[in-house]
């Protein structure tokens, strides 16, 4: 009984919680064990009677040392990344030990095991001087570097130089090495760039300056016809993922000297380069200097495709219909840059940038530039029909089954009526569900692997549509008004401006919903300030 009084009493009247000595980290608090003897010691002295347990105000579990430790640590490493990049701009020294030693520190040589770093001997005077050359394996051709390099050096060096030494870059340049693309370095941040992009760098013993040569080599794909521009009539060549490769297919075509390459870097890790395309006394001025203002401007790590470009320089991003083309034929990058257009190339990427773009470009195919004017012409009637049908067909079926049953022949009218009779949900309900089938089955046929994706795309539609039909989910009307769409959502020749139109499409079914109509009429208005 006494306990179940203390319950009571605890219930009812209120006791200050008693405070308990805290966890204290020894490093954060050193010196509390201190201050509790001296406290104790003044009780003691005051000849108090009553012990009282000493409340020591401590920090919290902290980690101030450990976070100390990673901001020093944060801070030296900018230090030393800025220092490095500051060592990079530096001149080239005379001295080869020490540019041995920078290139093996920049390098991270022997733990970097694709680098190859060569030391050989040349003559001077029938004096050796030593030099090593640096390069990546896999990148570039050997081949190049044997003959073309190595072979003279080593062996065609016997050099007779009546002058200083600082002659003998000169004649190495003029003389020795007979490769096409090579430059005199006096910075490290030059030799190190066209390293890193599948050249050499050679230095020489004595020599302020470094010899920097283009011996590309990698492995990439050869000129294959187009994927996703198709054509019967017409040039059967496409983009590749090699950027000299692109502008050398657009220059065929375009044989003008002034048709100008600007080649701008982009990506501090990834150094991407990007061709800039134009014809100079086509493409107007401001055009030129705002794409080039943009691709300046660009801050970024690692880029590696056209697509992430569009995405940086593109005016607004949050709209839904693309501003730029993107092609990855050769010839019609030509007849954008014919037209005043700016093309961007980007290494790495098949598909080119033309700038701007406009709706009627967004719905030309390849094709209707080689066929007659009016194959071409009722060509572009049929898409611009088709593009009508995918956009606004299911957003006009449940206005009119909702709010305008009057706009449908009675006959007509009552076989919809007697088809939805059995379905248990709302016309937008029935509409939605076909419609997200319709774009997973989509989705699915195009990410398996080889035939089997669109033998799975044309299957599971069948079936699911069968199915779904026996089982009283929705009307067999639906079926053709999905498949229709779906039909008219293919005839789009360009990806970027189908893919904005699939997904404007559900915000016509939700209008056409809500306001019937009048919703339709409000979104295409909208729709139309967006282009």
């Amino acid at each position: 009984m006494s306990r179940f009084g203390k319950v009571i009493r605890s219930l009812i009247f209120f006791n200050e919680p008693k405070k308990t000595e805290e966890f204290v980290l020894k490093e954060n608090n050193e010196t509390n064990s201190e201050k509790t003897e001296k406290r104790s010691e003044s009780n003691k002295d005051r000849g108090k009677q009553e012990k009282k347990r000493e409340i020591i105000h401590a920090k919290p579990v902290g980690t101030e040392k450990y976070d100390n430790e990673n901001k020093k640590s944060g801070e030296d490493k900018k230090g030393q990344a800025k220092k490095s990049d500051d060592r990079k701009n530096e001149k080239i020294s005379k001295n080869l030990s020490e540019n041995l030693k920078y290139m093996k520190e920049v390098y991270s040589i022997p733990q970097n095991g694709d680098i190859i770093l060569r030391e050989f001997v040349i003559n001077v005077n029938n004096k050796p001087v030593e030099a090593f050359i640096l390069f990546f394996d896999g990148m570039t051709d050997s081949k190049l570097i044997n003959l073309n390099i190595l072979q003279p050096l080593m062996l065609l060096s016997n050099l007779d130089i009546k002058s200083d030494r600082t002659d003998i870059a000169e004649y190495i340049k003029d003389h020795l090495l007979p490769q096409n693309q090579l430059k005199v370095a006096d910075k490290y941040i030059e030799v190190i760039e066209e390293i890193n992009f599948g050249g050499c760098g050679i230095f020489i013993d004595g020599i302020d300056v470094a010899f920097a040569a283009d011996v590309k080599g990698w492995q990439h794909r050869g000129v294959e016809r187009p994927n996703t521009e198709l054509v019967i009539r017409g040039p059967q060549e496409g983009f590749t993922e090699v950027l000299r490769v692109n502008t050398a297919l657009i220059r065929k075509i375009i044989k003008d000297e002034d048709l100008i390459a600007e080649t701008i870097t982009i990506g501090r890790r990834s150094k991407t380069a990007c061709a800039m395309m134009y014809i100079k006394d086509i493409a107007n001025e401001a055009l030129v200097n705002e794409v080039r203002k943009r691709l300046k401007s660009i801050k970024i790590d690692y880029l590696i495709d056209s697509g992430q470009l569009e995405q940086l320089i593109e005016d607004n991003t949050y709209l839904p219909a693309p501003q730029i083309i993107e092609t990855e034929r050769p010839d019609r990058a030509a007849s954008f840059l014919s037209e005043g257009k700016v093309v961007v190339i980007m290494h790495g990427s098949p598909f080119a940038l033309a700038m701007p773009a406009t709706l009627t470009e967004l719905m030309h195919s390849p094709e209707d530039t080689y066929v007659r004017f009016p194959y071409g012409s009722f060509l572009r009637i049929i898409r611009i029909i088709g593009i009508v049908l995918s956009v606004l067909l299911p957003g006009l079926y449940v206005a009119i089954t909702n709010y305008h049953h009057e706009m449908i022949p009675t006959d007509l009218l009552f076989a919809i009526e007697a088809s939805r009779e059995k379905v248990p949900f709302p016309s937008v309900v029935e509409i939605l569900i076909m419609e997200m089938s319709f774009e997973l089955i989509r989705e699915a046929g195009i990410r398996i692997p080889g035939p089997i994706g669109p033998t799975l795309g044309i299957i599971g539609a069948l079936i699911l549509g069968q199915a779904a039909v026996a089982a009283n989910i929705v009307s067999p009307i639906l079926i053709i008004i999905v498949a229709v769409t779906g039909i008219g959502s293919f005839a789009i020749p360009n990806f970027s401006l189908g893919f904005s139109l699939r997904v404007i499409r559900f915000a016509y079914i939700f209008l056409g919903a809500l306001a019937g109509f009048l919703g339709i009429a409000l979104g295409m208005y909208i729709h139309g300030l967006m282009y």
